[in-house]
């Protein structure tokens, strides 16, 4: 009785159809044992297009750190830029022209408050007879008054300068002065608008720095000479987290 017989069930068995447990003809061969389950390079490196991304690609699941949107944008000094070149810094000597507008409207303003303000005192000191015995008296009431509306003029112009620079920032972008030389304030980290809050503090270092330090204010207007970070942020925009770019 042969064991190779076709008919001998207990015989060793027949070669199988291809597809049954080995590979078909012209398909590589199962890794012999030892061998990881993939083809290798020379140097025991994966050969590419075996489970693999091609080379320069990134990994399954993994965004590609080249492309635009990784991380910071391209170009760009935060999140919520557009894709493109970025903003360009404001230059200082567009931030002191839209100062130097912005100054210029408010001494107009001060001026025109100022006169209708002190007409009329000064109508009435002028009033006052030189002959008369209470010429002293009508002098004095008059220099008092002139005063008083001096003070005045000048709260309003504080509280029309608080409204104007802080209300314009941060809801705007920019004063009059700044969008006229074509320059805004933003939010440093996000390209946004700086917001109420981020203006108020913008608006009163300055102010506190002109009345704490006398010339503090012209200080905090020149810091940002002296900023390292690329961006020209004076201390008041480093504590408001904003900075100026022109567009």
């Amino acid at each position: 009785m042969s064991f190779g017989a076709p008919d001998n069930p207990y015989g060793q068995p027949q070669n199988p159809p291809p597809g049954y447990g080995h590979p078909q003809q012209g398909q590589p061969p199962y890794p012999q044992q030892g061998q990881p389950p993939y083809p290798q390079a020379p140097g025991g490196v994966p050969q590419q297009g075996y489970g693999y991304p091609q080379q320069g690609q990134p990994g399954y699941g993994y965004p590609d750190p080249n492309q635009a949107g990784y991380g910071y944008p391209q170009g760009q000094p935060g999140y919520g830029y557009p894709a493109g070149p970025g903003p360009r810094v404001a230059s200082m000597g567009r931030r002191f022209g839209a100062r130097a507008i912005d100054g210029a409207a408010f001494f107009v303003i001060y001026v025109i408050l100022g006169f209708a303000g002190v007409a009329g005192s000064v109508g009435a000191a002028r009033d006052c007879d030189p002959n008369a015995v209470d010429y002293q008296t009508c002098m004095d009431n008059a220099g008092s008054d002139i005063a008083a509306k001096f003070g005045a003029v000048i709260g309003i112009l504080a509280v029309v300068g608080l409204l104007y620079e802080w209300l314009m920032t941060g809801l705007v972008g920019g004063t009059l002065g700044k969008l006229a030389v074509g320059i805004r304030v933003v939010k440093a980290d996000t390209g946004q608008k700086p917001g109420l809050g981020a203006s108020f503090i913008r608006w009163i270092i300055p102010l506190v720095g002109g009345i704490v330090c006398g010339i503090g204010q012209l200080v905090v207007y020149l810091s940002p000479f002296w900023d390292k970070s690329g961006r020209q942020q004076g201390w008041h925009d480093k504590a408001a987290s904003t900075m100026v770019i022109q567009h």
